[in-house]
């Protein structure tokens, strides 16, 4: 525990001024603003990130211009403020892919390789968090596609929605995390989406439907050990489009994102209580509107 309870980290994304290395934190039990951590081994956005108890990381994403991906993996320790490490390499360039993480491992899936133009990924890699080296090999994705939501128990991997522009799919995957091998089908969203924002504890996961392709504020909800059809369970505040949330035993909290209907970059935090679900209630702001962040913690659901 950290400042009173678990600590969220966001980091990377795009501000109005452009890509940003900027890492901030946050504790995700007490509704405050965000506070400057550091800053990430490159200026990035449309990137994944997963924790462990001590480190969090961020995969992929992409140079200031777009036109190109990075496969550069950076991590943060959770109980110091200072600059991320580079930690080691992916296979391959890719941005917005998912992440996810038990205790030990951390897992990414998906995303593309170019653009404009390039390839939707289903390629599926995990490091071991607690020493430094480059992704291996896991299995494939049921479904290539970008920017996948994903949410975690400490056996299970799950990711969500995303999409081969035009189309926007709801497609549920899961894996187990402890062992190698090909993802299987969990079910489906509510509704296709890409951009999914997800935040979980040990038995709940939750996934923001941000966009696709219209702005969207409804949340649904899984339980991971099972298997079966997300349903509405929440309505965000906020019309904006965050990625991966970070998580308490008790809460979710969802930051930044584009915002409709006045297209800008978002400051807005807020979070939905996974015992109650309802409307999102406001944490706070982070220090600059931001979107295509990645957002962490260390208590979410795989470390219960």
């Amino acid at each position: 525990n950290l400042d009173g309870g678990v600590r969220g980290v966001t980091m990377g994304g795009r501000t109005s001024g452009g890509n940003t290395n900027r890492v901030e934190f946050f504790t995700v039990d007490i509704a405050s603003n965000a506070t400057d951590f550091g800053d990430l081994t490159q200026t990035r956005r449309r990137t994944q990130g997963c924790a462990s108890a001590t480190r969090s990381f961020m995969f992929g994403g992409s140079e200031p211009g777009g036109s190109s991906g990075y496969n550069r993996i950076d991590f943060v320790t959770f109980s110091t403020t200072g600059d991320a490490t580079d930690f080691g390499d992916q296979t391959t360039e890719v941005r917005s892919p998912g992440s996810v993480s038990n205790a030990t491992r951390g897992i990414t899936g998906g995303g593309t390789q170019g653009y404009p133009t390039g390839s939707y990924k289903d390629n599926i890699e995990f490091i071991t968090m607690s020493s430094s080296g480059n992704t291996v090999d896991f299995g494939d994705l049921t479904l290539a596609r970008d920017y996948p939501g994903s949410v975690n128990s400490s056996t299970r991997g799950i990711f969500a929605g995303g999409a081969q522009y035009p189309s926007f799919y709801n497609t549920i995957d899961f894996i187990t995390i402890a062992s190698t091998g090909n993802a299987q089908d969990f079910g489906d969203l509510v509704a296709a989406a890409q951009g999914v924002a997800g935040n979980c504890n040990s038995v709940v996961g939750l996934f923001a439907h941000t966009y696709g392709p219209a702005y969207v504020q409804d949340v649904y909800k899984i339980n991971i050990a099972s298997t079966g059809n997300s349903f509405n369970f929440a309505e965000r505040t906020h019309t904006t489009t965050p990625t991966q949330g970070a998580s308490s035993p008790t809460r979710g909290v969802f930051c930044g994102g584009y915002k409709d209907p006045s297209p800008g970059y978002s400051d807005a935090m807020e979070y939905i209580p996974f015992a109650t679900g309802g409307t999102g209630v406001d944490f706070g702001d982070l220090t600059q509107g931001l979107a295509a962040n990645v957002a962490t913690s260390n208590g979410h659901g795989g470390l219960g």
